[in-house]
């Protein structure tokens, strides 16, 4: 691979102008694609096959497109020492129905203080209004929910409390804000500090925007042919600058290696492909099999997602191995800090604090690992009490929220998201009232409405109310209780659905797929791992690593999220549980990133080792190699990712902390203290492969093919300079 990769990244250089030309006319087609193909995403989680889903279809064939359009319920409040139903505050509250009926977009909007369907708490002090659209939640224009919030707004004064909540008022996924710019300038800055030159930070950050631009604009113009979640673009956006800020990171920091050593610009662009490159190749093939990897839970949404992703990841590795080389063929020396670009300079390969770090953990391999180790098990407790539900509380200052909470005061916690049980066919509307007594004799039920049968007669629709809240481990028992108890007719046929029931569903679909998904990810992974260091001890160190890694992140993100701890520093203003996708996403992301630092940090110790080190020797020379600039990436990445923390949305926030904190365990605790100490206690075993697997190929990451052949090539070739003329 190395021998290959040197060859694709000379010839890059060699035709830097062309490369660099595809790569402009490839970003310039995907803006235009994105500007004039793209379609809206969706933020609805549906699963076919599952109960819950089949009953939506059912629903919006029996009932027609209203009952899958967008709602939203407008809470009331009458003023201190009154009630709703007085006639003075009762007109107030047909006036403000009025004016809700009148809004763009919206089919109904009933009256919660209409004597024939009243819909107010015992006290009769709280009521709402349900407020119907006739297109889905992710076609309600920004225009529409402005008008919404203004005819709740309006309606305060007049001494009503009026609150608002609903999926007509979520958000949708933006690409482009603070987040990523916050990013980019600490990765800047990380980037001049590194190189010591802004000439080489530059070049290194605008291959990066290029990768994720490419990326990005291409999930964009999908959005026009599949439905996307919203942040797919978001998460493709925040992975892709990470590494791809990354990638180019390593190679152009070979590159400069190369020129220190003494090599011409193309020659060296070329070597720091193929060393470097094959690096990136291979770290950039585990971050793609891990979010590949998402499909064998056989969730649609969630494969598109990770696919999406990982065609992001595989533009970044292809830009870093092209576009990155054509690159510092137009910088040439400028990559160097001013002061070594004289031909003879010194080659600085010396970094003491490093080395030091590495004396000290190769010196007492036992105390820092037991130290590592028991560090991150100590974060991973809280995960213990991990929960996960789709159904995600608002900002606890948000109208959403104080909505939330007055429904909850009038009506129980069951309202906030009630269930729905559809009888179908032939004799729907015959059992429909035999059905509903058989559900309000269930347990842990507040109220069950009369059924309300379709303009056929083919269907029959019951709400349930449950006593308890959304995510409460009671409404999760009862709806397992109604698909277990409530029984099919040859005429009739009853499902459960409804936000929570989805919820349950997608939870438990996820539940089942994630020890797949573990292991089969982790298995190609760590095959892989096993052609690039020839060992199997180093990666079985490498993705226990991963595993104690992965506990403490979902143990600090619990405590934050879920618990409430620290909530003021991340600018969380809600609690509760986590997202159902948030923990199989956050371990296909990091899981991939996680190899990618086994990887650069590991392969300079095996190079080291290979050349005849003995293995402590090699462990602190490939770490002080490569350990500088695994910390500069991990400062970038960890930037990246926390940019999207103080004001990303309710489900980006957790999983942006999530991977910023990931990053920081294990590059620092993990692939920095507890790898190196294990490899030290391991000796020549950790570096040895069996006999009965030594037909296995060999990658050559390290690139000893280039140093056996290359150069020889450069003393009887003609040299490339000859041709093309190098920059100062």
């Amino acid at each position: 691979m190395a021998v290959l990769l040197y060859r694709l990244g000379l010839s890059s250089v060699r035709r830097r102008v062309l490369v660099a030309l595809v790569w402009l006319l490839v970003f310039v087609a995907t803006g235009v694609g994105a500007f004039t193909l793209s379609g809206a995403t969706v933020s609805t989680f549906r699963i076919p096959g599952q109960e819950s889903t089949t009953a939506l279809e059912l629903m919006g064939e029996r009932f027609g497109a209203a009952s899958s359009g967008a709602s939203a319920q407008v809470v009331v409040e009458a003023p201190p020492g009154r009630t709703l139903v007085e006639t003075e505050v009762a007109e107030d509250v047909s006036a403000v129905v009025g004016d809700l009926r009148a809004l763009p977009g919206v089919a109904a909007a009933t009256n919660p203080v209409d004597p024939s369907t009243p819909v107010v708490s015992a006290d009769r002090r709280i009521g709402y209004s349900t407020v119907s659209y006739l297109v889905p939640a992710p076609e309600i224009t920004e225009a529409q929910k402005e008008a919404l919030r203004a005819v709740v707004e309006k309606s305060r004064p007049d001494g009503l409390t009026v609150e608002v909540r609903g999926d007509v008022l979520q958000p949708t996924g933006q690409v482009g804000g603070p987040a990523e710019a916050i990013g980019v300038v600490i990765a800047m800055v990380v980037l001049a500090i590194t190189y010591g030159s802004l000439v080489s930070a530059g070049m290194n950050l605008l291959t990066a925007v290029v990768g994720v631009g490419i990326g990005a604009l291409g999930i964009v113009t999908l959005t026009g042919f599949m439905d996307l979640q919203a942040t797919t673009p978001v998460l493709a956006v925040m992975l892709g600058l990470a590494v791809g800020i990354d990638y180019a990171l390593f190679i152009v920091t070979r590159f400069r290696h190369e020129l220190l050593a003494g090599r011409p610009v193309e020659e060296a662009a070329a070597m720091a492909v193929g060393t470097a490159g094959s690096a990136v190749v291979t770290a950039g093939l585990t971050v793609v099999i891990a979010l590949a990897g998402l499909s064998v839970a056989g969730i649609p949404f969630l494969t598109e997602m990770g696919l999406a992703a990982a065609g992001t990841i595989v533009v970044a590795v292809l830009i870093a191995v092209t576009l990155v080389p054509a690159m510092l063929g137009f910088v040439g020396r400028r990559a160097l800090p001013r002061k070594s670009r004289e031909e003879g300079s010194p080659v600085h390969v010396d970094h003491g604090f490093y080395r030091r770090w590495a004396h000290g953990v190769t010196r007492h391999p036992w105390l820092t690992l037991v130290a590592a180790v028991v560090a991150l098990l100590v974060i991973a407790i809280p995960v213990l009490s991990l929960r996960t539900s789709l159904v995600q509380h608002p900002d606890r200052d948000s109208t959403q929220a104080r909505a939330e909470k007055l429904v909850e005061a009038g009506f129980g916690p069951g309202f906030s998201a009630p269930l729905l049980v559809l009888v179908d066919g032939p004799d729907a509307v015959t059992r429909a009232p035999v059905i509903r007594d058989e559900v309000a004799a269930q347990a842990d039920i507040a109220v069950v409405a009369e059924p309300r049968p379709n303009q056929a007669g083919t269907a029959a629709l019951i709400t349930v109310i449950p006593a308890s809240g959304p995510d409460s481990t009671e409404t999760n028992d009862l709806v397992h209780a109604l698909r277990d108890n409530i029984a099919d007719t040859p005429g009739a046929t009853v499902y459960v659905t409804g936000t929570t029931a989805i919820s349950i569903d997608i939870s438990h679909k996820l539940d089942q797929a994630l020890p797949l998904y573990l292991a089969l990810v982790v298995g190609l992974a760590f095959i892989l791992l096993i052609l690039v260091f020839r060992s199997i001890l180093v990666p079985v160190v490498g993705v226990l690593g991963f595993l104690l890694t992965i506990g403490a992140v979902l143990g600090a993100t619990t405590a934050v999220f879920q618990w409430g701890w620290l909530s003021a520093v991340v600018n969380s203003n809600s609690t509760g549980p986590l997202m159902s996708l948030s923990p199989i996403i956050i371990v296909g992301i990091l899981f991939g990133l996680a190899m990618d630092y086994q990887v650069f940090l590991v392969s300079r110790m095996h190079e080291a080792y290979a050349h005849g080190a003995d293995p402590r020797r090699a462990i602190t020379t490939g770490f002080g190699q490569s350990a500088p600039v695994v910390v500069a990436a991990a400062t970038i990445m960890f930037a990246v990712f926390a940019g999207f923390v103080p004001e990303g949305d309710a489900t980006i926030k957790p999983i942006g902390f999530a991977l910023a904190m990931g990053i920081l365990f294990d590059a620092i605790i993990v692939r920095m203290v507890a790898v190196p100490a294990a490899l030290t206690l391991l000796g020549h075993t950790a570096w040895s492969l069996p006999s009965w697997l030594r037909w296995l190929p060999e990658l050559d990451v390290e690139g000893a093919a280039l140093e056996r052949d290359i150069p020889a090539q450069a003393t009887t070739s003609p040299t490339p300079t000859a041709r093309h003329p190098q920059p100062h």
